[in-house]
Formats: structure tokens, sequence, C-alpha cells
């Protein structure tokens, strides 16, 4: 039996639990691994509330809570490709194996082999965040120099966003609240607080041409004030709003395949894509971790250290 901490309904935080389960048996296209290391989003509380369906792969409750994980690998499933038992991996559990525990199972085709020399700890931030931060990059294709506005910077993907943009050369300003700043400026943006300044006033004041691209991460209200900074409404990318296409933006596109994967992998290696991580919770403190993340108190990436 294997300890894992998940939900046994959707709710709140109060349909969380720990339980022991046997190991999961991988099903085709399913990898069995030990969890080293699982990274922890937004989407889990989202997952959680049942406001976000189809990657529960179906499975009863109660349901492990995680998408993203860093472990070795135990057991294969049938018609896995590229990957052994004793491999050191990282991926997704995008077919409802949850990723808050002992063991767990991974989609193979979107898990990929851990680089020699990058950390199971560094890589448990890699398929959210990182992935999302290449995608996002690829569909503006701005060139160095041009100018670009990530707004709600201080979580994983904004600073991984951030940190990327900053390693092609772009020049970033970010918006986030005050405690964001400190970790925003550190690597090498201009910071704009909007819990106490006036965030359109301020950006046209830095670029009064307008961006050329906005990363929004946040949506609602604060995606319909950043999106007229932009010199090009084509150039604003949602990661969370999918109506940001009202405005004459796009969605972000993503890719979580295994050669995605192996892309921001190399990139973390060469020190691109370092995340900022701020916070390591053994599994038994899973229940703080989550809580940080859904309260917003977290700046940058938060991770759960199970093995």
């Amino acid at each position: 039996m294997a300890q894992a901490w998940g939900f046994d309904r959707h709710g709140g935080p109060e349909v969380q639990e720990f339980f022991d389960r046997p190991d999961p048996v991988p099903g085709r296209g399913e990898v069995l691994i030990r969890v080293d290391v699982a990274g922890v989003n937004p989407l889990d509380h989202l997952l959680r509330s049942g406001l976000v369906g189809g990657l529960d792969g179906g499975r009863p409750f109660p349901r492990v809570l995680g998408m993203e994980a860093a472990g070795a690998v135990l057991a294969l499933g049938e018609d896995v490709n590229g990957l052994e038992v004793g491999d050191a991996v990282f991926g997704f559990a995008l077919t409802g194996g949850g990723t808050y525990a002992e063991t767990t199972v991974l989609s193979a085709p979107n898990t990929a082999r851990i680089p020699d020399g990058l950390s199971a700890t560094v890589a448990a931030t890699l398929p959210v965040a990182g992935t999302t931060a290449v995608d996002v990059l690829d569909q503006l294709g701005l060139p160095a120099g041009a100018t670009v506005l990530v707004n709600g910077v201080g979580g994983g993907v904004g600073l991984a966003v951030a940190r990327l943009a900053i390693g092609h050369g772009l020049r970033v300003t970010g918006i986030g609240s005050t405690a964001k700043r400190e970790h925003a400026e550190a690597i090498g943006m201009r910071f704009v607080d909007y819990t106490a300044e006036d965030v359109a006033a301020v950006a046209r004041e830095l670029v009064p041409d307008g961006f050329d691209g906005i990363v929004d991460l946040v949506g609602g209200a604060s995606l319909r004030t950043v999106a007229p900074l932009a010199r090009d409404p084509r150039n604003v990318i949602a990661v969370g709003d999918m109506s940001v296409t009202d405005l004459g933006g796009r969605f972000v596109e993503r890719r979580v395949d295994r050669e995605n994967l192996e892309r921001s992998a190399r990139l973390a290696l060469s020190g691109v894509l370092a995340p900022v991580i701020t916070a390591v919770h053994p599994l038994s403190d899973a229940p703080a971790a989550l809580a940080a993340v859904e309260n917003g108190h977290t700046s940058g990436k938060v991770v759960i250290k199970v093995a």
C-alpha cells in the first residue's frame, strides 16, 4: 500500500483526505513511477472543486490530487516506447492517477527522461509551468528586443514565462501584487504593483507605443484592462481565460508531449528556464502546500517532496 492525498468528492478543502491505496497498475500507454517530487498548481484545486472535467480518467473516488511529478519508473504498461524500468522521468498524470502520492501512473507519451544534471525537484516543475512558457513564447514568436507584458507574473507559470522571455532577449514588464515584487525583479524585469498603482497608466508610461506581446495569467477584468495595451490584439495570449478571443487575442496552444518536455528540460538545464522554487513541502504537509497556492499566497513554484 502507498500513501496518497486526495479528495473523496468534489468540493473545497474539506473534501481532502490522506488515504492508502495499492500501487496503481499501469494501463496501456502508462508507466508506474515512484514519486520523488510532485508539483503543485492552481489546476489541482480546480479539479478537486469539479470546475475542470475530463482529466480524471474516469477513476472512482477517492481521487489523488496533482498533475505533474518526477520520479523513477517501476513498471511499464502495454505499448510504451522510449522508456524503461529504472529510468528517472518527469511528466503528466493525464489519465487521473494523481501525483500527491508515493506511487502513481503517468501517461507515457506525456513523460520524458530527466537529463543528467537536472534534479527531480526542478524536473517536477516543468510539465505545467515549463512547457506553458515554451508554448507561449513560441506562439508569440517575437524577436529579441521586443516588449512583453506578463499579467500575473508572480506565480510559477508567470515567472517561467518571464524568465524564458528574458532569456530570448525580450524586454519584460510584469504585473503582480506587492509580495511578488522581489522574485520578479530578481530575474531582471520591470515590475508594476497592481495593488498600489494604476496598471494601465504605468504600463503606458513605460511603453508608450504599446507592448509587442501580452501574456495573461489572470483573466477576467484584469485581462480586459491589459489587453488594450498591446500594439496588435492578436499578440495577446491568455493561459486561463478563453474569452480572450472576444478581444481579438488568442488562447495558448498547449503541447504536452514528450518532445516539449524534453525541450523544457534542456532549457532548464542551461539555466534559461530555471524555475523559482519558493517552497518544498513533505507529503505530510501537502494540505498546507495546496492551500498556499489556492489562496494566492505563493510566489514562484511550490513542490511536494515525496520520496
